[in-house]
């Protein structure tokens, strides 16, 4: 099993995202950082590249050049990983789609519903592989929740509730590169706490359940006096089938950390997972003493194996999850370019269709809230 090769655009210096990446990628051994264009400032892009031990010909100053150049090599990247604010999706997806390469792209997918379908659009004509880093998606107990869900075992979908809550935001943060751009409607698109953390709260509902949603009301808040985008999310939600949700995510709420949390209630069962628990998996039968699954335990489904790499008892988290992705996406690239069907759990991994939806519900969320909370439908 030959390593791949990564390219990545954006997560220089002062980057968040770009660093856990770069970890995730390398923890299963199935990638190694070949090339990138790490920042805007040709100087700053190569001097971060010889940092991280990069050939100084292949830390590019501008990621067109780099779209080009890869392409054209032998020994070229097998994907790239997209790791910029929102606002340079699509035209840096487009570009290396275009020169062939897959990409691995983080959410959103990109600042309006038009541009992601039309990314959907040429990500299906060209037939390359592309992932969307939904990485709650990889956590080895959220796969055994949605296993359990599809196996029937909570029966019909009654409720769903999930929440983010962060605190990060609480204050005005002048100076911290990360919430500049996040505050930033012109590079992080129309929601604020809406595109950064309730995307992740709705993929994971969604991911879960597999119940489409057919509608909601929602109401955006900003509480930091200044702020250009939105800090609090409340949603109603309607799925098919009827039944309904809640979605709520903040950036203000003070003392939360990275508070992910998700609730599912079937007509014959319900589940509870929380991202500070990783592990855990609450699963209580109507009328039975509440279960908890434990990653790595006995009984488990061949999803949540696959996702484990270690023991029970020693914990994995937020890298793991992540790395999972990165694994998902190797095998989907090496069945690529070998010309083959990928293992069928390589399908778990989140794609363009994915952040279409996405995209979609932000669009939703923002037309309701400036109808005053009125239902509105979503349509990827």
């Amino acid at each position: 099993m030959r390593t791949l090769r990564l390219g990545m655009v954006g997560g220089g210096p002062g980057a968040f995202i770009g660093g856990v990446h770069r970890m995730a990628a390398r923890l299963d051994g199935r990638w190694v950082l070949t090339a990138g264009a790490f920042s805007a400032d040709p100087a700053t892009s190569a001097e971060f590249g010889r940092s991280l031990g990069l050939n100084p010909e292949r830390a590019y100053g501008d990621w067109a050049d780099m779209a080009r150049a890869e392409a054209d090599r032998a020994d070229g990247i097998d994907a790239v990983a997209v790791v910029t604010p929102n606002h340079l999706h699509a035209p840096i997806c487009t570009a290396f789609l275009e020169a062939g390469v897959p990409v691995i792209c983080d959410k959103p997918l990109t600042t309006d519903l038009a541009s992601a379908r039309a990314l959907a659009e040429q990500v299906a004509k060209s037939g390359l592989p592309f992932i969307l880093t939904h990485n709650y998606s990889g956590y080895p107990m959220v796969r055994e929740a949605r296993a359990l869900m599809a196996a029937g075992r909570l029966g019909p979908l009654r409720g769903v509730q999930v929440e983010y809550a962060q605190d990060w935001l609480a204050r005005d943060l002048p100076g911290n590169k990360q919430a500049d751009w996040r505050g930033d409607p012109q590079r992080a698109g129309p929601g604020g706490a809406l595109g950064d953390i309730a995307t992740h709260a709705y993929h994971l509902a969604r991911f879960v359940t597999r119940a489409p949603l057919e509608a909601l009301s929602a109401d955006l808040s900003t509480f930091v006096p200044g702020r250009r985008v939105d800090d609090d999310v409340r949603v109603q939600l309607r799925f098919a089938g009827g039944a309904r949700g809640q979605l709520w995510a903040s950036q203000v709420a003070v003392g939360a950390t990275n508070g992910l949390r998700l609730r599912v209630f079937g007509e014959n069962a319900g589940l509870e997972w929380a991202q500070e628990e990783p592990d855990l998996l609450r699963f209580t039968p109507l009328g039975e003493a509440p279960r908890i699954l434990r990653r790595g335990g006995p009984g488990l489904s061949a999803a949540a194996a696959a996702a484990t790499r270690l023991p029970a008892g020693h914990p994995e988290g937020y890298l793991e999850g992540f790395a999972q992705i990165y694994a998902d996406a190797a095998a989907l690239v090496s069945a690529h370019r070998d010309g083959r069907a990928p293992d069928a759990l390589a399908s778990l991994v989140p794609g363009v269709q994915d952040g279409v939806e996405g995209v979609a519900f932000i669009e939703a969320v923002v037309k309701s809230h400036a109808a005053d909370g009125a239902w509105t439908g979503i349509s990827a």
